[in-house]
């Protein structure tokens, strides 16, 4: 009775998720005009998504101690004090921001020119380190939300860790909040392409372990712990990497401006493409494996089939993705470099 509520519930989702869309992307575009130096740049993209993940973990923790010990004829309502909690902290942090973050105003030369939304969107989508760069972390992202989109059904069914998934799923975000440091440290001792490779490849022997051993509870929470380090990598990395794609854009481009907040809505875009598709591959293949909403036991196809979801679809994608990233054209090197040009433009 509760998860139908909680399904009825998700009628007005596509609203509130478009509200949502407009604040995040000029939020997430702020990083490009807060600072013009690279460093300083990416220290504030790693403090803001380790903030982001903790936020999520609080917002979960709010909602999980209004909502969790309720009756059902109680439910509804509890859900109206949970979203009426986390609107008002969500206002109260877009407020702070506004307020406090000082925007820096862009440096215009005489010759520049500024650009029409059609112009724009030929010259983001004809730029190929950006699209490779997109390209590379949708299909990453698309791995990491259908591992994520699963990994409950799959700690509950297959696992039978029923009274544990909420913990389990806790350990996960804390673990990758609690990483990010470490990635932005890692990216700037080794490079930002490294970074990558390393973070990405650091899940997939998880995931194969996680489906290969037999359920054990301690091996789950490890596994979760480790599986967290790679979610902070693919939380943090294409945030990360966003604005130098702007900086390579800006030298080869010197003479056109306005352009930066394009690269986030469409980065923003295919990241809400992702999730889409993950929702759909997610729905469907359930639908055909017999999954019975609400039972406490599903049939082996449903058990085979979240194996699939949480393991080998999504270590081909991450693989794909980084034969992809492969290709990204700015190292380090190349980074230094556009840095140098711009500082000579400026």
């Amino acid at each position: 009775m509760r998860e139908l509520k909680r399904l009825q519930g998700r009628k007005n989702e596509k609203g509130d998720k478009g509200t949502v869309t407009c604040f995040h992307v000029p939020y997430s575009a702020l990083t490009m005009f807060i600072s013009k130096d690279q460093k300083e740049r990416d220290s504030a993209t790693a403090y803001r998504m380790m903030v982001e993940v903790l936020g999520t973990v609080l917002g979960t923790a709010i909602q999980g101690q209004i909502v969790g010990d309720v009756t059902l004829d109680e439910t509804k309502q509890a859900y109206l004090i949970a979203s009426g909690v986390i609107c008002i902290i969500y206002i109260l942090c877009a407020i702070i921001l506004v307020l406090g973050v000082k925007e820096q105003e862009e440096t215009i030369r005489k010759n520049s020119m500024p650009l029409t939304f059609r112009q724009g969107l030929w010259l983001v989508m004809s730029h190929g380190p950006y699209i490779k760069l997109v390209i590379g972390f949708l299909f990453t992202s698309l791995a990491f939300m259908l591992l994520e989109g699963n990994f409950a059904l799959f700690i509950t069914y297959a696992l039978g860790h029923r009274k544990d998934f909420q913990n389990i799923l806790l350990v996960i975000m804390l673990s990758g909040a609690l990483t990010i440091p470490l990635w932005q440290w890692f990216l700037t001792r080794y490079g930002k392409k490294k970074a990558v490779y390393f973070g990405m490849t650091w899940a997939i022997p998880f995931m194969i372990l996680i489906i290969s051993v037999k359920s054990n509870l301690i091996i789950s929470y490890l596994v979760s712990m480790a599986a967290g380090v790679s979610v902070a990598a693919a939380f943090l990395l294409p945030w990360s990497m966003l604005p130098d794609v702007v900086d390579d854009f800006k030298v080869r481009n010197p003479d056109i401006h306005g352009h930066e907040a394009l690269f986030y809505s469409y980065y923003v875009f295919f990241i809400k493409f992702a999730s889409g598709v993950s929702l759909g591959i997610s729905t469907l293949s359930m639908k055909f494996a017999g999954y019975v909403t609400g039972s406490c036991s599903q049939p082996e196809a449903v058990i085979l089939t979240l194996k699939v979801l949480v393991s080998p679809v999504p270590v081909v994608l991450i693989v794909v993705g980084l034969l992809i990233l492969r290709t990204y054209p700015i190292d380090e090197d190349r980074r230094q470099g556009n840095r140098k040009l711009l500082q000579e433009l400026l």
